[in-house]
């Protein structure tokens, strides 16, 4: 097995068109073997969406064993590859990357940082966190996504949206779900963009059933 996820590895550093890359990153993907993992970080860095949207489809795949080679491997110098990096964590949904995920959504330059990570910061999985830190983080989390559901960019402000729904899901509509439709309200009132006005709407009528 390990001699064939050699070959894989070795047919993703040697492709040298963009459908080859491509093929040879999913094929490396199907193994979902722990060897893949700093390859398919590097995948992230290359100037080809497809091969980054496979390779970080193949990260979360992988799983919780790809986080932490993800968040050391984080590149503040290409927003390009730390957006696609935000989007492996934000699909994984490991605590371990809450802090960087609401780093992200708060302070990232890059759109593209910000709207994946208030899309993940929706997707924590609580059940890992104890009592206590769990509560903590939540409200870290719904105030995050709150202040993003600000962000002069409506691409963020429509993942805030789906952040907020999601967040509301994980913790069963449990944790000040007032607050979120509150600020649903408050963003029908003044938001100029329609499809966010719809996503809220999805979003409430989703939120109202599971209630």
């Amino acid at each position: 097995m390990e001699n064939h996820v050699t070959e894989l590895i070795q047919a993703v550093e040697k492709a040298d068109t963009s459908e080859g890359l491509l093929d040879a990153v999913k094929a490396l993907c199907a193994v979902r073997h722990q060897a893949a993992i700093p390859t398919l970080i590097e995948v992230l860095k290359y100037n080809n969406p497809g091969a980054a949207v496979a390779a970080v489809d193949g990260l979360i795949e992988i799983g919780e064993i790809a986080v932490s080679p993800i968040l050391e491997q984080v590149d503040g110098y290409n927003y390009g590859a730390r957006a696609w990096a935000t989007r492996a964590l934000a699909g994984i949904g490991d605590p371990r990357a809450l802090e960087l995920l609401l780093d992200a959504a708060l302070n990232d330059f890059s759109l593209s940082v910000r709207r994946a990570a208030a899309k993940g910061l929706g997707s924590i999985r609580w059940d890992k966190i104890s009592g206590e830190d769990a509560q903590t983080a939540q409200e870290e989390v719904l105030n995050a996504l709150i202040k993003v559901s600000h962000d002069p960019e409506w691409v963020v402000r429509y993942a805030a949206v789906v952040g907020l729904e999601n967040f509301a899901v994980s913790t069963k509509g449990t944790f000040e779900l007032d607050k979120i439709f509150e600020r649903f309200q408050e963003m029908k009132g003044s938001e100029t963009e329609q499809v966010i006005c719809a996503r809220i709407q999805l979003a409430e009528s989703v939120l109202n059933f599971s209630s």
